[in-house]
C-alpha cells in the first residue's frame, strides 16, 4: 500500500462500503470527527485509489434477471494477444458481472446473469463461442445463493497510526 489507513479510515471505508448514500455528515458523526476533516480523509481516500467509485447495488432478480452462471472458460490458444482480446470482448458484454483469470485447467472464471437459459443459450452460442478465441466453456447453473457482498473483510488490513486530521 502506498498509504497507511488508520482505524478511523477503516471505519470510514467499512460504513461507506455498507452504505455509500450515507452523507459525509453522517459518517463523520459516526466516527467520531467533524464533517470537513471526514470529507478530507475520504478524498484523500480516492485520490489514493482505496474508494474506486460508489454505485447502487441492484437485485437481479426483481428485474427478471433470474438466470446465473458461473462459467469457466478455456481459449484456443491463450497467448498474450488472445489474452488482451478475449478480455476487451468480455468488457462490452452486459452479461459478464464478472470475469476473472485464474490457474488451473481453465483461463477464466466468469459469473454471467441473465433472464433465463434459452437467453444464457445465445450468448454461449453468439458471443463466447462466436469469439472464436474460446475452445471450451464449462457451464455452471446457479441454483442458490448462499452469499453474496461487495463488503471487503477490513479487519484484515493492518492499520498503523499515523497524524490525525
Amino acid at each position: 500500500m502506498s498509504q497507511e489507513l488508520d482505524a478511523i479510515d477503516a471505519r470510514i471505508l467499512d460504513l461507506i462500503q455498507h452504505d455509500a448514500s450515507l452523507s459525509v455528515a453522517e459518517i463523520a458523526e459516526r466516527v467520531g470527527l467533524s464533517s470537513s476533516p471526514c470529507w478530507r480523509r475520504i478524498k484523500r481516500m480516492e485520490e489514493a485509489g482505496f474508494i474506486k467509485g460508489r454505485v447502487t447495488l441492484i437485485d437481479n432478480h426483481a428485474l427478471g434477471l433470474n438466470f446465473e452462471v458461473i462459467a469457466s472458460v478455456k481459449l484456443a490458444l491463450p497467448s498474450k494477444e488472445n489474452l488482451e482480446a478475449f478480455e476487451a470482448l468480455v468488457q462490452v458484454w452486459p452479461e459478464v458481472v464478472e470475469c476473472m483469470t485464474v490457474t488451473g485447467a481453465v483461463d477464466y472464471s466468469m459469473h454471467i446473469v441473465t433472464t433465463d437459459m434459452h437467453a444464457y443459450d445465445n450468448f454461449l452460442r453468439d458471443k463466447l463461442l462466436g469469439s472464436k478465441l474460446v475452445s471450451d466453456v464449462q457451464s455452471r447453473i446457479v441454483i442458490r445463493v448462499a452469499k453474496k457482498t461487495t463488503a471487503l473483510p477490513l479487519g484484515l488490513v493492518r492499520q498503523t497510526a499515523k497524524s490525525s486530521d
